[in-house]
């Protein structure tokens, strides 16, 4: 075998990485802060991502076995760079890292500034800088890890050679533990006799609390990341969420990051698994059949409903079922694209589904990302009761029709019919009425509300943020809060009236060529709010670069843009190759000026040269 530090290596063109600022400072560094002149003989990898966005948190968990099988030759570097306003809050931040389980360095940049000098457009994104401080590639979007591996092996090879790879531990401090009951709680459930279960997200188990919701009664699963069916002291989740209880008694529970559905027997602390094959669903993966052998992707909660255990398919944007009945799971709405668009459930939009409450005529559901309160109907027909899209939110009271949330996690039927949002960005618990179609507020001044279960003539709110479920009484009347619509912490992008050129990058991973063997190997599709912002341009295609007309009598507006490419490894001893499809949707709000650019550039994988 040849000597890895003497194989052959790429010319790439070098373009300096710029520094890395942000306003907010570094987490898990022991309070000190880095810059890449300090990481000089390291591989380093920026990892852009925002706590809300469900594709960052798969690249979180993506990253671990790189992390720990290159720990002593690259760096990893979470950027946060927020969507919305109150990702902008260090402590926002801080909690994140700890409830994700973050193992690296992470920068807070609240104000975007290392975003704006990378050009990063999409989350996520990751960028490659090389010993030397050089980029050398850049990825936006999810599943690009084992390309980057490939990556990393090929700069450690050459950076040996050169003598300018430097090894040594990863600059990383972890934070101290802390004594809570509960760490991150997820969702809620009412147990027949009294009791609460709650998924201790963070610390990936169940505890059952006594009816005060603060007595430890047991505690189910190691406690430690795994996927091991078994009884209470055996059994392994990993970040598990919602919690649904089933007609015999047994218990639902959504085990998000292992992209599984487990039951639990309340009586006996066994624990099995229902769905999943604890691999993420992949494109091209079946969307049903038996439900162990199907791939799930990031299930955040789960209700049964009519019969099936309705599942909020975050990680896809859809809504799964599965069928208690014959052991197996389907899409039952959603189309994988992103976005909020009612109507047959085959052809609506979700946008991160992620809490689920079932009524004898709806199944209630909160779309985190598109800020907005959904319901399916028996049909399988989807509505929207409060929501606008994916860049309108805020907290703002009145008819539904105006009212604002502002990435809602939990909802809950209430007795009246009604239904209490929990509103987990605004702090708030929200109620929504759909005799008089309005939306009040019911609470303020909780930290970061995750889910509501009636007790009673109680609410009992999972404060996922405050790590404690909190006891309130259901008021006679909703208490109003004035707001405004607020929006989204996107860099807005000024571009020339008239005429744009839009080229979308993509250069097939190293050791990968593009897959042109059933067609063209890249597909591009471009559509704008308001749709009169495009004159010409919209549409799908397969070329990835084109020439947009911009109507300039429509002054501002967003850019949805779809891209996707196809690779095979590139390897003449291998009869059957790996293909690879890379994906990537960005929304890129514009304005339109007459000092503004002419092009407009997204990566999808590689770099720009131009």
């Amino acid at each position: 075998m040849a000597d890895p530090a003497s194989a052959p290596v790429r010319r790439r063109a070098r373009v300096r990485a710029p520094e890395l600022t942000g306003e907010g400072g570094w987490i898990n560094t022991g309070g000190r802060r880095y810059s890449l002149a300090e990481l000089r003989g390291r591989i380093v990898l920026l990892d852009f991502w925002t706590s809300c966005c469900i594709n960052c948190l798969h690249v979180v968990d993506e990253l671990r076995e790189l992390e720990d099988k290159h720990r002593d030759t690259v760096v990893v570097i979470g950027v946060h760079s927020p969507k919305f306003p109150h990702e902008a809050e260090h402590r926002t931040v801080v909690d994140a890292v700890e409830r994700y389980g973050v193992r690296h360095p992470v920068l807070d940049d609240p104000e975007l500034a290392t975003w704006t000098q990378y050009a990063v457009r999409a989350w996520p994104t990751l960028v490659v800088v090389d010993p030397e401080g050089y980029v050398v590639a850049q990825h936006a979007g999810e599943g690009h890890v084992r390309a980057i591996e490939r990556l990393v092996g090929e700069l450690e090879a050459e950076h040996t050679a050169k003598g300018t790879l430097q090894r040594g531990g990863v600059p990383y401090v972890a934070p101290p533990p802390q004594p809570t009951a509960l760490r991150f709680p997820g969702k809620a459930l009412l147990l027949p006799g009294g009791h609460l279960l709650v998924s201790d997200t963070a610390r990936h188990r169940l505890v059952e609390l006594a009816g005060d919701g603060e007595s430890v009664v047991r505690r189910i699963g190691t406690g430690v990341r795994g996927f091991r069916d078994g009884g209470a002291e055996e059994a392994a989740f990993d970040e598990p969420q919602g919690l649904a209880l089933l007609g015999d008694g047994s218990v639902v529970v959504a085990d998000t990051v292992n992209h599984a559905l487990r039951r639990l027997d309340p009586v006996s602390g066994e624990v099995t698994t229902l769905a999943g094959t604890g691999r993420q669903w992949w494109r091209g993966s079946p969307v049903s059949g038996p439900a162990r052998e199907v791939d799930l992707s990031s299930p955040w909660d789960v209700a049964l409903w009519r019969g099936r255990v309705w599942i909020a398919m975050a990680g896809v944007h859809q809504l799964w079922v599965y069928d208690p009945e014959d052991g197996t799971v389907a899409v039952a709405a959603g189309t994988r694209e992103e976005g909020l668009v009612d109507g047959p459930g085959s052809g609506a939009l979700f946008a991160q589904p992620s809490g689920l409450a079932a009524t004898p005529g709806r199944l209630w559901v909160a779309d985190a990302e598109t800020s907005a309160l959904r319901w399916v109907d028996p049909d399988g027909s989807v509505h929207t009761a409060v929501g606008v899209g994916l860049f309108a939110f805020g907290h703002r009271d009145g008819p539904a029709g105006q009212a604002l949330l502002q990435h809602p996690l939990g909802v809950a039927a209430l007795p009246d019919g009604s239904v209490a949002v929990a509103d987990t960005y605004n702090h708030a618990l929200r109620r929504y009425d759909p005799v008089t179609d309005e939306v009040t507020t019911l609470a303020t001044d909780l930290r970061e509300p995750s889910a509501a279960v009636v007790v009673g003539e109680d609410v009992v709110v999972v404060e996922s943020a405050a790590h404690r479920l909190t006891r309130l009484r259901l008021p006679r009347e909703a208490t109003a809060v004035p707001g405004a619509a607020r929006g989204a912490r996107r860099e807005v992008t000024e571009v020339a009236a008239g005429r744009l050129r839009l080229d979308v990058v993509f250069e097939a991973p190293p050791g990968q060529k593009p897959d042109t063997g059933n067609g063209p190997a890249t597909r591009l599709v471009v559509s704008a709010t308001p749709p009169e912002l495009l004159r010409d341009g919209q549409g799908a295609g397969t070329e990835l670069s084109r020439p947009l007309a911009l109507d300039p009598a429509v002054r501002q507006g967003v850019l949805h843009v779809s891209a996707r490419a196809a690779s095979c490894d590139d390897d003449p001893g291998t009869a059957h190759p790996a293909c690879h499809v890379h994906r990537q949707d960005w929304d890129v709000p514009v304005r339109l000026t007459g000092s503004g650019t002419d092009r407009l550039s997204l990566v999808l994988t590689g770099r720009d040269t131009a």
